[in-house]
């Protein structure tokens, strides 16, 4: 069944090819041409082009493989200097190369589906050519994200590739493959280090699960373990950036460039530096209206052009890496606590993860709005264990998905984005309602509170705000920024509340656990 509905989605997706595109299109033109054309020396000083390379190693091998396919369908797209260039064949390439390249999602789906139904006491495994079965649920909420169809088919990027490799690492922790686990999670932070986010939970779960070993309250550690671990990362990660050893400085100041970078990014990420930086706004206006501030003071930079730069807040504490650094730590600590209290336990694990994501993305430094995809994609594994993650997760994928929708601004995408979110949203909640059926009441278990359909009918405003209504009210553009803030703010509000609730039920698990030992 997995295979049958990854079919039905790739030819959905080749529907799409002429579509719009975004900047991204012409930063992996550009890296193509660059790991084609240039030395290797080159490759991560050359700057061309504004879109330099900026990612690991590892990907910009995946794009020097990849240019030797784009030779056969249009050199000239392989040319540094050659800039903004989009012919039709570089188009077919470009998409069809992201299209090819999500069988590795399906086959880190694959992987999940399999070990977690195992897990589950086999009943995905029996129930596998039932539609409504786990497994046959899971695969369809798993193989039509419609968040990865609007970043990677639309807007232009390789995240389905990349989440195939994280799927394939934690399929690989939950068949207790721990060596494969950490080589693949290798892999995966060289090729995209944004998943750096939830690294402190493969390194807490393999030292406590793997390299330690508590048997009847006597903790052995086992070094021998630990070293093949260490080879394999060592190995990994050697392999990747010893052709850069001399320029290593240089390779890193581009994956991380905290300089020219400030708090947020330009689409504003729906997090709590948003909510954050509206409010100091309010402070501001409020204060010069009062007389509290000097009328001829400013702001250092605007907030309302979406501006990457750094800027100082008016009234609020200004905002550095190293607070951002302690706010991700401190939210991270549900997380290690029920990795230490719940060792080799595959949903904890799995919770782990998305609590490390949700703090990495509400407190993170320079995220970006595509990182909700980092949280929704594991918390949909847990969607069909229980029905409280389950009226989460359906939380999130709402909200975690609207708020891409400034990514898609044309005509025709603006009303295709409303379509298809609204499509697999419906068609999301039908399923779990269904697979969390209620025999004693004839109903079913996934129910909405009264706050949270509230909610959810200010998200269809606000979403209906920044496609259609702001470009009638303001044709002039005055305010261009004004419904991405609002957006921005107003999801960030339904993500907190499905972060803390998700915290809360989380711990409440992991108590219920250790007093049932």
């Amino acid at each position: 069944m997995l295979w049958r509905i990854f079919a039905s989605v790739t030819f959905g997706k080749l529907l799409f090819i002429p579509s719009y595109r975004s900047t991204d299109f012409e930063v992996h033109r550009n890296w193509l041409a660059v790991t084609h054309s240039l030395p290797l020396s080159k490759w991560y000083i050359d700057d061309t082009s504004q879109w330099t390379l900026d990612y690991p190693p590892l990907f910009a091998w995946f794009e020097y493989i990849l240019s030797w396919g784009a030779l056969l369908f249009d050199p000239e797209m392989l040319k540094v200097d050659n800039l903004n260039y989009a012919s039709r064949n570089t188009i077919l390439f470009q998409r069809i190369s992201v299209i090819l390249t999500d069988v590795v999602y399906a086959l880190g789906v694959q992987k999940c589906l399999y070990t977690f139904g195992n897990n589950q006491g086999g009943k995905v495994q029996k129930d596998a050519e039932k539609w409504f079965s786990s497994s046959t649920i899971l695969a369809f909420l798993l193989l039509c994200n419609v968040g990865l169809f609007m970043v990677d088919h639309i807007h232009f990027q390789y995240n389905g590739f990349l989440t195939g490799i994280l799927l394939l690492s934690v399929g690989s922790i939950l068949q207790k493959e721990n060596l494969k686990a950490a080589f693949w999670f290798s892999i995966l932070l060289n090729l995209k280090h944004i998943y750096l986010y939830i690294a402190p939970v493969y390194a807490v779960y393999l030292l406590r699960s793997y390299c330690f070993d508590i048997q009847k309250s006597k903790m052995t550690f086992h070094l021998k373990r630990l070293i093949k671990l260490g080879v394999i990362v060592v190995t990994t990660f050697g392999f990747t950036y010893f052709p850069f050893v001399n320029q290593l400085q240089q390779v890193l100041s581009r994956l991380f460039p905290f300089e020219n970078r400030g708090l947020c990014h330009a689409y504003w990420a729906p997090n709590f530096w948003a909510i954050y930086n509206v409010v100091d706004k309010i402070l501001a206006f409020l204060g010069h209206k009062l007389g509290w501030i000097d009328p001829l003071s400013k702001v250092t930079a605007s907030m309302t052009g979406g501006l990457v730069q750094e800027f100082e807040h008016a009234i609020l504490p200004s905002i550095g890496p190293k607070t951002t650094l302690v706010f991700t730590l401190l939210a991270l600590l549900p997380a290690v606590i029920i990795l230490f209290k719940q060792p080799n336990q595959p949903r904890a694990f799995i919770r782990a993860i998305v609590l490390c994501a949700f703090a990495s993305f509400l407190f993170g430094w320079h995220v970006h709005e595509k990182a909700i995809l980092i949280v929704i994609t594991p918390l949909t594994l847990l969607a069909a264990s229980s029905h409280e993650d389950c009226r989460l997760f359906m939380l999130l994928s709402i909200t975690g998905h609207v708020s891409l929708f400034p990514l898609l601004f044309t005509p025709f995408e603006n009303v295709l984005k409303v379509v298809v979110v609204l499509t697999y949203s419906l068609a999301s909640y039908s399923f779990l309602s269904a697979l969390h059926d209620d025999p004693k009441s004839k109903g079913t278990l996934l129910k909405f509170r009264s706050w949270e359909r509230f909610f959810l009918y200010g998200l269809v405003a606000v979403a209906l705000f920044e496609s259609c209504i702001h470009s009638m009210v303001d044709p002039s553009g005055r305010l261009p920024f004004l419904p991405l803030m609002i957006m921005s703010v107003y999801c960030a509000i339904g993500i907190i509340y499905v972060w803390f609730f998700f915290v809360i039920g989380s711990l409440k698990t992991e108590k219920k656990i250790s007093k049932q030992k």
